[in-house]
């Protein structure tokens, strides 16, 4: 399925945030061949130097690698850094704002925790 591209954002960085994406949801498996970057520009339209730095912030990340002349693989471990990152990230953007305020209205760690479980529960 092919996604939209947001014309406010860079497109290097949406192609990175989706093979990022697709990882993390299985689509590409640890080992698999990704798209190349002749591929990704070609279905979306793109400049091949834009795809290509998306894949190469993938490389830089470690998250994908290349194998000369044969194509990008999804790195060992690929899944797993994407997990542990994405949850350093909800960390930074939820929970510390989310202790903060409650910090600042007075509410003990234990409402905290309270509130967060029921909030589970109800999901």
């Amino acid at each position: 399925m092919k996604k939209k591209l947001d014309e406010n954002r860079p497109i290097f960085q949406q192609i990175k945030e989706w093979v990022e994406e697709d990882i993390l949801e299985g689509k590409l498996a640890e080992g698999e061949v990704i798209p190349s970057t002749n591929e990704l520009a070609k279905f979306y339209s793109i400049n091949p130097a834009t795809a290509r730095k998306g894949i190469q912030a993938l490389v830089d990340d470690g998250l994908i690698f290349k194998q000369r002349g044969i194509g990008m693989f999804v790195a060992e471990g690929a899944r797993k850094k994407l997990m542990s990152l994405r949850k350093e990230k909800f960390y930074d953007d939820f929970v510390r704002p989310l202790i903060k305020e409650a910090r600042r209205i007075g509410m003990e760690p234990e409402e905290i925790s309270e509130m967060l479980n029921k909030g589970v529960e109800k999901e």
